[in-house]
């Protein structure tokens, strides 16, 4: 007669122990800014740098805050420097740097017509980046000063049979290809796949792929992030748009001066050159802020130390 009692008895406690190590969610804070439809996430709460991948996981779907990238705010240790901002797969992010200008000229609620230089620390640059931020009726008009290549290319790739003349700009841990779609015809599976192929074989932290119309300014830049296994299309794209500048006068040994027309909008890039050495180039664009609030993610899980019981 004991044995359905002990049952009961172990059942009960199997219920009371799986209530007490729950999942918990954490709040975190946010904005969220729209630089040429790049949709970007801010978080400006700080986490440790091991939950950074995930918890950007889990706001870039669909079924969160939905965007292309997430940067993670914390302040900078430099002198001079506004705040530092680590992007989740450690790559540098252009469009990130310009939301993050917006989002402290909001901050300090920077008045129209006062234009306000400042210097903010992006993962994948090596040195703060220069920005100039202006507040406009609905938005900010953003510029910044971009981390020079540490190498540009020309070569031929093979590539599923066919050879592919491209262009490459290198930074440190990322690189960008620059497709002229005019002399090298690439469709969007064909470019999803060589991204895909060459973040594994690279170890590079990103990979981007920069679809170029040469007639008409068009880019359509396409973005992958081995370590969060993120290959996105993006809307616009500012260190695309950097490094496409920098192909351009490097290529032809003169400065450049263009309007990309992406497909979330259009990004300045300006690019000085002597000769084949790039002096500067510098992105400018538009970012609206389209949210702030709290988000609620999936925190990492601490199960607590227990003594005796049953588990």
């Amino acid at each position: 007669m004991m044995e359905p009692y002990l049952f009961v008895i172990i059942t009960y406690k199997f219920k009371i122990l799986s209530l007490e190590v729950p999942f918990p969610l954490e709040a975190v804070t946010f904005v969220k800014c729209c630089p040429a439809n790049n949709m970007t996430i801010l978080v400006l709460s700080e986490l440790p740098l091991e939950q950074h991948a995930p918890v950007a996981a889990q706001m870039m779907a669909y079924a969160h805050l939905h965007a292309e990238q997430v940067g993670f705010v914390s302040a900078s240790p430099q002198p001079g420097v506004s705040a530092r901002l680590s992007m989740a797969g450690g790559e540098f992010c252009g469009n990130a740097a310009l939301s993050l200008a917006a989002c402290l000229a909001s901050q300090c609620q920077l008045p129209p017509g006062d234009p306000w230089e400042l210097a903010v620390e992006v993962t994948g640059a090596e040195a703060p980046i220069a920005c100039r931020v202006e507040k406009a009726v609905d938005d900010y008009i953003c510029e910044a000063a971009m981390p020079l290549p540490r190498a540009i290319e020309h070569v031929v790739l093979p590539f599923e049979g066919r050879s592919l003349e491209v262009g490459i700009v290198r930074y440190r841990g990322s690189f960008h290809l620059v497709v002229d779609l005019e002399h090298c015809p690439l469709d969007p599976p064909e470019a999803e796949r060589l991204a895909r192929l060459l973040g594994v074989a690279s170890g590079e932290a990103l990979v981007g792929v920069m679809l170029y119309q040469s007639a008409t300014h068009e880019m359509t830049p396409l973005i992958y992030l081995p370590a969060l296994d993120s290959l996105i299309w993006e809307q616009g794209c500012g260190s695309g748009s950097a490094s496409l500048g920098s192909y351009l006068a490097w290529r032809q040994e003169a400065p450049i001066q263009l309007d990309l027309v992406q497909p979330g909008g259009t990004i300045g890039v300006t690019a000085a050159c002597s000769g084949y050495r790039l002096a500067s180039v510098r992105i400018k664009s538009r970012v609206s802020i389209v949210a702030t609030g709290t988000a609620y993610v999936r925190a990492s899980i601490h199960y607590p130390q227990l003594s005796g019981g049953i588990l």
